[in-house]
């Protein structure tokens, strides 16, 4: 079942900022938000913002303590961990789901991905988008409306952690290896190969990403905050 559409009402486009600024750590974990500040930030009034941080509190984007305070959610290992759990059984259905119907032409679109992916591993943003776009379209193969909505939702709360995945050139690469594997895997309409792969695949970036941040908290970093060049995530 698709989605539907957004109205772009002002409630809208106020959470669709503020879901940005949240999922790019603009606004910092465990950052308050602070409603008249906030307002005046966004030019707007309080009551679309209002609405919107109800949205947001909905989605585990925000939370709101006991005392009434809305805050960003501090970054959490068990809780990473739980996404990309979940994410590697959406990936591993959607790769069985996509090789009884890929076409010649969706192969191609594939190893056309696999391409700029091999020669952008070293760019970690560049690797991230093209890491993104493969998994996208195997999504958008498998056909499965619930399991890309599902995706959709589960990706857009990783996008908190996702400095912490494949921060490593060692991690970028071994990326690379699982992609061109799980492609091959669909392109011989191997299911179980295929969704095996997968799955591997998206538990490998989670344990890059916990090691990156256990890493990051014993070394007395904070969590939050832009990663140093080049630590970007590649599309797990």
């Amino acid at each position: 079942m698709p989605e539907t559409p957004a109205r772009n009402t002002g409630a809208h486009v106020v959470y669709a900022e503020l879901k940005r600024r949240i999922l790019a750590l603009e606004l910092k974990p465990g950052e308050r938000i602070y409603e008249p500040a906030m307002a005046a930030a966004l030019h707007v009034s309080r009551t679309p913002l209002r609405e919107a941080v109800r949205r947001l509190i909905s989605e585990s984007l925000l939370e709101q303590q006991p005392t009434g305070a809305v805050l960003v959610p501090a970054l959490d290992e068990a809780a990473m961990s739980d996404l990309f759990e979940v994410r590697a059984a959406m990936e591993s259905l959607m790769a069985r789901n996509a090789c009884p119907k890929a076409t010649a032409a969706d192969i191609e679109v594939l190893r056309g991905i696999l391409a700029r992916n091999a020669a952008m591993v070293g760019f970690a943003d560049d690797a991230m988008q093209q890491g993104m776009s493969l998994h996208a379209k195997i999504a958008q193969m498998a056909g499965n409306a619930w399991a890309r909505r599902f995706h959709g939702q589960i990706t857009g709360h990783m996008e908190r952690y996702r400095h912490f995945t494949n921060s490593t050139q060692e991690r970028r690469d071994q990326a690379l290896v699982q992609h061109r594997a799980l492609v091959e895997a669909i392109a011989a309409g191997s299911p179980d190969e295929a969704a095996g792969i997968a799955f591997e695949h998206v538990m490998a970036a989670r344990d890059a990403a916990l090691r990156a941040m256990s890493g990051n908290a014993q070394a007395g970093n904070p969590p939050a905050g832009d990663p140093p060049a080049g630590d970007a995530a590649a599309g797990a």
